[in-house]
């Protein structure tokens, strides 16, 4: 019996990328690499009502970390980082690998070094807002019962092709 395949442009999901190892969801919950950075939400050691949500850029290496209610990171000075953005680039490693990551934050290292060592970071504006609306819109979707139904709110993505 012959196996159906479908192809992926038809498709309603798109294929994820397994993580390399399993990530601590615990410490860093949300992490994507997008808008030219590495951009998460990192748990609080010592608060755990509060996150911090931190990011890297691509190229330049510009370093933000600031709670979720914008205040900034004790932790970060200018040019020197935080526990927030090593945790968010320890598990971005762990999620996407040390290859991806380091390609898209053009992170030059030697082979088997770690990521942090290529950085050579500069202060950057943050992007709080930004990212932490991202990452909400990501837990509502944890909230939707598992339906086949289409979501309204992604209707605008093609279903089939064209009709003429």
């Amino acid at each position: 019996m012959e196996k159906h395949q479908t192809d992926p442009a038809r498709a309603s999901t798109v294929p994820q990328v397994a993580p390399i190892h399993p990530r601590k969801l615990a410490k860093v919950p949300f992490l994507e690499l997008t808008d030219g950075r590495l951009q998460g939400v990192v748990s609080s050691g010592s608060d755990i009502e509060r996150v911090y949500v931190s990011s890297i850029s691509a190229g330049d290496h510009g370093l933000s970390c600031s709670t979720n209610n914008n205040r900034p990171c004790g932790g970060l000075n200018g040019r020197s980082s935080c526990k927030h953005i090593e945790l968010l680039l320890a598990e971005a490693e762990k999620q996407f690998g040390a290859t991806q990551v380091a390609r898209y934050l053009s992170i030059e290292v030697a082979e088997g070094e770690p990521l942090f060592g290529g950085l050579h970071p500069t202060s950057a504006p943050g992007h709080a807002a930004e990212v932490f609306s991202s990452f909400l819109r990501h837990l509502a979707y944890l909230e939707i019962p598992v339906s086949t139904e289409p979501l309204p709110e992604l209707q605008w993505f093609p279903a089939g092709p064209a009709q003429p």
